[in-house]
């Protein structure tokens, strides 16, 4: 069945709020063997009509979020009901519920709120039970169609509309899907390995699974695949993934790269200590912001000064003045000092030209070196070289970092 999306408020097409509908309805709906097809923002106001209109004549199921509250500018619902000829009646049951529950909050009662207890006629009321707009449900008969498309119109606020939509929307869309193809979805976040490399690895191969959509999405270090289809179709291309990328996958499950480094340390009751430079305390930062990195973490020491180097890591100065701070040896020292400084079992270092100054013609701007310092091993130190701005340098040597880490420790499992 053919699905829509319209999203009103002039606030989201101003930048001033996030849209995150798009992404939970289509994973929520995706059981179903439902996708959204198509999906509109629009401001408030009559644009609403106009999207609709266009989308009626296409769509089976459509879902309008925003425009259900008290203000002159939630119109959705009286915009609805002209549209399609019916007549707003003012809901007692649904009025009495409104100021009972206003009452019981301390709110205090005006007429703009008795304006979300008119329902257009027909409509089933979706109870707000995070705040005062309700959704409402209905088939949407326009110009005598003989088969009306399926309206759900929904609170904006994400608090709102989800719970409502898990709670009440997911059980009347189980009674319109009849006989559904469950559609699978997995993701597959890899590190470190470029977009198009990963491609050339699995694309041709996953396209021919029949019926399999394959996807990526790229960010900073990190590439998703995606893979949709039915759950026999996802399960050959699974096994085409992970034959083709195998270690290179880090997480199927949405787990960050620090996620992953937290669980498999505490798994083997082992620590981490990092020394950064060039990263700026972007390690540190990462790791702490996961739920038990107090368990794994040991310490942080942003070391961007050389006489912090030298005095609180032990790098030896004459490295320094030979070597230079971006090179191998100081990256070594670093890790090393980091280490046996927060007796942790290992440690990771950092150390870069991030620009857009600093450079030299064998150290050009966005040379990095990370280092790796473990117990049982001579030290792992890796050159980099990502020629960007300063903020994605950070990220893409953090990323590689943490990626020399995860590989240590699945490398000895």
């Amino acid at each position: 069945m053919r699905t829509a999306l319209i999203n009103t408020g002039t606030e989201l097409l101003l930048g001033d709020v996030q849209n995150t509908h798009l992404a939970f309805i289509a994973r929520e709906i995706l059981p179903l063997g439902l996708r959204i097809d198509e999906q509109r923002t629009v401001p408030d106001g009559v644009a609403i009509r106009e999207a609709l209109l266009e989308l009626f004549s296409r769509a089976e199921i459509v879902f309008v979020t925003g425009g259900l509250g008290p203000t002159t500018d939630d119109m959705t619902r009286e915009i609805v009901a002209e549209l399609l000829g019916l007549k707003l009646e003012q809901n007692a049951e649904l009025l009495a519920w409104l100021q009972h529950r206003l009452k019981t909050r301390g709110f205090k009662w005006t007429a703009r709120i008795a304006r979300q207890a008119d329902v257009p006629a027909g409509a089933q009321i979706l109870l707000n039970e995070n705040g005062s707009a309700s959704g409402l449900y209905f088939r949407a008969n326009i110009n005598s169609q003989s088969d009306s498309p399926h309206l759900f119109l929904l609170p904006g606020p994400p608090r709102e509309l989800q719970p409502m939509f898990r709670k009440s929307v997911m059980s009347i869309l189980r009674a319109i899907v009849k006989n559904p193809t469950a559609l699978d979805r997995r993701t597959y976040r890899i590190a470190c390995v470029g977009e198009s490399i990963i491609e050339e690895a699995i694309g041709d191969k996953v396209l021919a699974v029949e019926g399999i959509e394959l996807g990526y999405c790229a960010r900073p270090g990190e590439v998703d695949i995606r893979i949709i289809g039915e759950p026999d179709e996802v399960a050959r291309a699974d096994a085409i993934i992970r034959d083709e990328l195998g270690f290179s996958i880090f997480s199927t499950n949405n787990d960050t790269l620090e996620e992953v480094l937290v669980k498999l340390l505490a798994e083997r009751k082992e620590t981490i200590a990092v020394a950064e430079s060039c990263t700026g305390g972007s390690l540190a930062h990462r790791l702490t912001n996961v739920p038990g990195a107090s368990e794994v973490f040991v310490a942080g020491y942003v070391a961007y000064a050389n006489a912090v180097k030298i005095d609180i890591l032990n790098v030896d100065r004459k490295l320094i003045e030979t070597h230079g701070a971006v090179s191998e040896p100081i990256a070594r020292g670093m890790a090393e000092g980091a280490r046996a400084r927060a007796r942790s079992t290992y440690a990771l270092a950092t150390t870069g030209v991030a620009g857009p100054g600093g450079g030299s013609p064998d150290k050009p701007v966005g040379t990095a070196y990370v280092a790796l310092a473990s117990p049982d091993e001579d030290s792992i130190v890796r050159r980099l070289f990502f020629p960007t701005d300063r903020e994605t340098f950070k990220d893409l040597v953090a990323q590689a970092a943490f990626d020399l880490l995860r590989k240590k420790l699945i490398s000895d499992l």
